[in-house]
């Protein structure tokens, strides 16, 4: 494998594909978890450094403002995509992340799908549909060079 970045809107499927990948053996980092993300920065920069220094094979998963600074230190950039109204049917739905449950979330996520979405699919390097079954989207990331 090599250094892949899995990014998407909320409800996309990513944290279920990187548990997938992790299944299977793969090293997998979920920046939504374990104190990635810094309120207005996004991802802590030095962590996410040191996290590609040591690592030529692994799998973040994650969607923040500075996600573009790293951007060359990934040989993969996949935007997991799915129709706004299917990301807010699993946001509803979903135990894992509270996040996507309120009203104002809920808008939030249909604002990103039209601002936020297009620009990560200009610096995507494969776009899937995150309504693929999830055994189909990890064997398409375990076959990229």
């Amino acid at each position: 494998m090599a250094r892949i970045l899995i990014t998407g809107m909320s409800g996309a499927g990513k944290s279920t594909l990187l548990d997938e990948l992790e299944r299977r053996g793969h090293l997998t980092v979920d920046t939504d978890l374990d104190g990635w993300v810094r309120e207005g920065i996004g991802w802590d920069e030095s962590r996410m450094r040191d996290l590609l220094d040591l690592h030529p094979d692994v799998v973040v998963s994650g969607t923040v403002e500075n996600q573009g600074r790293f951007r060359e230190d990934f040989d993969h950039v996949v935007l997991l995509s799915a129709p706004v109204e299917v990301l807010l049917q699993r946001v509803s739905t979903r135990t894992s992340n509270p996040y996507g449950h309120s009203p104002e979330q809920r808008a939030e996520i249909r604002r990103n799908v039209v601002e936020v979405e297009p620009l990560l699919r200009r610096s995507a390097t494969l776009e899937l549909d995150g309504r693929r079954r999830v055994g189909d989207l990890a064997d398409v990331i375990e076959g990229l060079p």
